[in-house]
């Protein structure tokens, strides 16, 4: 090789190693995000294990982690006529999880936040360093937003499963229909 040659094929090792991971998706932001929750997530989350569907599959067969969706709970419509009968729509989510709905959102109010701080601590038995995987959907922030948060609560093996419900699908993994936790 001639000195140039080499000389350009190490800035070209430098420019690649310089490189994100996963070009093309959004910076992790200081705090949560408050709207627009479909819509393309970061690649990480500082202070938790990024998954992708192979390592979460391993992972919830050693059944050593909780899974935890936080998919929203569609609420029963206001305007709906009395006498009106109401039925939710079936929640398909990953077998055995627990579903936490709306702890997901930028800012929660404080009943919600109580419920989830409540409902981390009981599934955990109080123990902090208790794994637990949180999810949605894909391109869905209300997940990394939840594994934030348990991060600040004190909770220290937290892994985030981005693909959430619709990679599991996906690969044909096993769903079961879900009620929200009281």
């Amino acid at each position: 090789m001639t000195r140039m040659t080499v000389r350009s094929a190490v800035i070209l090792v430098l420019a690649l190693l310089a490189q994100p991971v996963h070009a093309g998706s959004p910076p992790e932001p200081n705090g949560y995000r408050l709207d627009d929750y479909k819509a393309p997530t970061p690649a990480t989350l500082a202070g938790a294990t990024v998954l992708d569907t192979g390592r979460a599959e391993a992972l919830w067969k050693t059944r050593e982690a909780i899974f935890v969706d936080v998919l929203p709970h569609p609420p029963k419509p206001a305007e709906l006529p009395a006498g009106t009968v109401w039925r939710d729509s079936p929640h398909e989510t990953i077998a055995g999880a627990v579903w936490l709905p709306e702890v997901g959102r930028g800012a929660l109010a404080a009943p919600t936040e109580e419920y989830f701080k409540r409902s981390l601590a009981e599934l955990s038995q109080g123990r902090h360093e208790q794994a637990l995987v949180f999810f949605c959907k894909k391109d869905c922030w209300m997940s990394w937003n939840a594994a934030k948060r348990a991060l600040s609560y004190g909770y220290g093996r937290i892994y985030w499963y981005g693909d959430g419900v619709d990679g599991w699908k996906a690969a044909g993994l096993a769903m079961e229909v879900a009620k929200p936790r009281p």
